[in-house]
């Protein structure tokens, strides 16, 4: 672990300690060290410490954090002003954003935007929009995916502990089917099959407002849809009026080399969801789609009190800039391309924690770690060793996936070359032992 370079020992406990006393219990705590200041994709603790970021924030800062761009921006806002509430007095860098999203959404045609705070409530719109355009009530989600912790938001989620657990009963008309995991033998034939079944058995067609997927798993394990799914789902949600909802929270804007992952697939969703990375750190989230669903609710039906803060929105349109002007889809696919052949290395060699499945899509990878070399049998314990080790040493990863056994790397897309493998060479040497 990097040395201290301020005279503060021992700071990080004490402050853990008064988050003990002073924050609920449910509120996590990943790392037990506090952060003082960030750049890029670094981090550094109150005792000084630095850290190699390769969790983002959980997808937040792919680009990087304080970007330049971003923090020009919001220094511009600040100096105007911080709220009006955008119901009340709108303001242009709501419009200008909207008219951005509006552009790069995955679904040809006239579309529209709602602006919100946070992904939990642009999942909870985006139903809403879905029930208000088809007339309808009940949603399908899969298992794993994740959807928020709000009342809805928990309910649509495929994972129980922590999300779910004491927090019942759940909500009415959600319904859940497998999310095809080739190596757990599941298959895309039989996610649609269960699809099929419940509306043999629990469900008509026609009461269903929407299908909710994640193209690629976030809190579930970074699972990438295959695109004969999505091409199913389509054909599937047209032959009966379903709209299909594409949760990008987690893989939206450039985490997959592109704005959007479902342009991966070539197929259309009716509405997206959006939040994380769109503002580089600032609380925001949205709804995207077809301008007439969206024009569906009566005026002030959608909306909130912070939806679409004047100082987060410009945060967002420095988003833009940055990847206008920085090629930080090209860098996605170039950083993706060099942690895969790593990690795919890694495990080539067969000694130390053994690393199951290695998967991602641009930069938006992750890897399993397994009980022994050769198995399929999850170890989350090791997982969770894994993070206590990498942290020691100065690399901040995240665990996920619904046996916990998974460690996904969202490392800011704006990270140089020798900062990621720097990071790399910091998790080879705490799975390898050395």
């Amino acid at each position: 672990m990097n040395a201290p370079v301020t005279a503060a020992p021992g700071m990080n406990k004490q402050w853990v300690e008064r988050r003990a006393k002073a924050v609920s219990r449910g509120v996590g705590m990943g790392a037990a060290v506090m952060a003082a200041r960030a750049e890029n994709s670094e981090i550094w603790d109150i005792e000084g410490n630095r850290y190699v970021d390769f969790g983002g924030g959980i997808a937040v800062v792919n680009t990087g954090h304080r970007h330049p761009l971003v923090m020009k921006r919001v220094y511009e806002q600040l100096e105007k002003f911080t709220h009006t509430c955008a119901m009340v007095m709108p303001y242009a860098p709501f419009v200008e954003l909207c008219e951005k999203l509006n552009a790069i959404a995955p679904m040809k045609g006239e579309n529209k935007s709602a602006l919100v705070t946070t992904g939990a409530e642009a999942v909870e719109n985006a139903v809403k929009y879905a029930r208000c355009y088809t007339g309808r009530s009940d949603v399908i989600a899969f298992h794993g995916g994740f959807h928020g912790r709000t009342l809805l938001g928990m309910a649509l989620t495929g994972k129980v502990l922590p999300y779910k657990a004491k927090f019942g009963p759940m909500p009415g008309g959600i319904w859940h089917v497998p999310f095809p995991v080739e190596h757990k033998g599941i298959s895309v034939e039989d996610s649609i099959h269960a699809i099929e079944l419940l509306f043999k058995c629990d469900v008509e067609p026609s009461r269903v407002a929407a299908i909710i997927i994640e193209p690629v798993q976030g809190e579930g394990g970074f699972y990438v849809a295959p695109k004969e799914l999505m091409v199913r789902l389509r054909k599937l949600c047209d032959e009966h009026g379903i709209l299909l909802i594409a949760d990008e929270i987690q893989s939206g804007f450039g985490r997959t080399g592109k704005w959007f992952a479902m342009e991966h697939f070539g197929v259309e969703p009716d509405l997206v969801t959006v939040a994380k990375s769109l503002a580089g750190g600032f609380p925001l989230a949205g709804v995207i789609g077809r301008a007439k669903i969206m024009d569906a609710p009566e005026p002030g039906g959608i909306g909130g009190t912070y939806a679409g803060n004047p100082v987060a929105c410009a945060a967002a349109l420095g988003v833009f800039d940055a990847f206008e002007q920085e090629g930080l889809m090209e860098k996605a696919m170039a950083q993706g391309k060099k942690i895969m052949a790593r990690m795919k290395a890694i495990k080539a060699k067969g000694r130390g924690m053994a690393i199951g499945d290695v998967r991602g899509l641009g930069a938006m990878c992750a890897f399993e770690l397994v009980t022994e070399h050769g198995g399929n049998k999850p170890d989350a314990a090791g997982a969770k060793a894994l993070a206590a080790k990498c942290l020691e040493r100065g690399l901040l990863i995240l665990t996920c996936g619904i046996y916990a056994d998974t460690v996904r790397l969202l490392t800011p897309l704006t990270a140089s070359d020798a900062v990621l493998d720097e990071g790399l060479d910091i998790l080879e040497a705490a799975l390898l032992g050395n």
